[in-house]
């Protein structure tokens, strides 16, 4: 197995009391993570939780403190919003920092019941708010022009032909989406997307979760996409960690060992297990597991609610322990 690119997913947690503490202790980890050589840093969107509600005013905050790293969101739950406006944000983010981030996408409305009618006007439930809505956002990234050959707008000291401003194409080819069943994967293949795939996924064909995600990827292939894929999985090492946090750690994967054991719910939902424990523990499971080999792409997915420090003694462990044992080796020298 060779890792070509290292990146991690964090939730963005605050405190109700402090959300300013958090926000600026998740944009401090993220410089905390350039400065030790990852690859990418992704924040998650979540909507009324204590986390990051809009990943693009995030991004745009987190341009102007790193300067190479990766800046990617993971996801943008797409039934929340408007393609146009939301173009618009990720195009100025993405010229802020200039041409680093990486937009994650997913379909669904979480809270829909409480939020529905609180960004709507009108009958919601009867709106695109699936795979089209994402494919309308691609489409203004890309420019076109609005309006026909002859259309244009006057603006102070200029007359231009409309489209999205800025007009910086290049960001839709770095649009990814998360997938979790066959039919995710093929859409985001057929339409040229990248492919996320984490500890989650649908279990159509199996009650097996690596089976299950193997599948994902052959699919994935089988459609045609040569783009990039991006595998995610909960590693928490403890090399560096003090005894008590090393409890905390085998206690926190062991309240979540359950959901593993079979399909949860309706839509047959497969948890992958948390890989914790001493870095050769870790090699030991990620050997074990099939789809590891499989991708070039690994993003570590950080579990909630641990502390900045915390995070901090992850990321250093997997980038000095972990990753290079899966060849990983950073673009450039630690601290540059």
């Amino acid at each position: 197995m060779t890792i070509t690119s290292l990146a991690f997913l964090t939730p963005g947690n605050f405190d109700d009391a402090a959300p300013y503490t958090g926000l600026e202790e998740t944009l401090r980890l993220f410089e905390y993570g350039e400065r030790i050589g990852f690859d990418g840093a992704w924040i998650r969107q979540r909507h009324l939780e204590h986390g990051v509600g809009s990943a693009a005013v995030f991004l745009a905050a987190a341009g102007q403190r790193t300067e190479r790293v990766e800046l990617g969101t993971a996801v943008i739950p797409i039934g929340y919003e408007s393609p146009f406006r939301l173009a618009e944000d990720l195009s100025l983010a993405d010229v802020l920092s200039r041409g680093r981030l990486q937009i994650g996408f997913s379909t669904g409305m979480p809270h829909a019941e409480l939020l529905g009618d609180l960004v709507y006007d009108g009958d919601w439930r009867s709106f695109d708010l699936s795979y089209g809505r994402i494919a309308r956002v691609v489409d203004h990234l890309r420019g076109g022009f609005l309006g026909g050959p002859d259309t244009v707008i006057q603006s102070p000291g200029n007359t231009q032909r409309p489209r999205l401003q800025p007009h910086n194409p290049a960001l839709a080819e770095r649009i990814w989406y998360g997938g979790g069943s066959l039919r995710s994967v093929r859409w985001a293949a057929e339409h040229g997307l990248n492919l996320l795939t984490g500890n989650i996924v649908t279990g159509e064909n199996t009650d097996d979760f690596t089976t299950a995600q193997s599948g994902l990827l052959a699919a994935y292939g089988r459609a045609g996409s040569a783009a990039r894929v991006a595998l995610g999985r909960v590693i928490v090492p403890f090399d560096s960690a003090d005894r008590a946090t090393r409890v905390r750690y085998r206690e926190y994967a062991a309240s979540r060992q359950a959901r593993t054991l079979a399909p949860q719910g309706p839509r047959r939902t497969l948890f992958a297990p948390d890989v914790v424990g001493t870095a050769e523990q870790i090699l030991t499971q990620l050997a074990a597991d099939p789809v590891v080999p499989a991708v070039s792409e690994l993003r570590l997915e950080l579990p909630y609610e641990f502390r900045r420090e915390e995070y901090e003694q992850i990321l250093h462990d997997v980038r000095h322990l972990v990753a290079p044992e899966l060849g990983w080796r950073p673009a450039r020298p630690e601290g540059e």
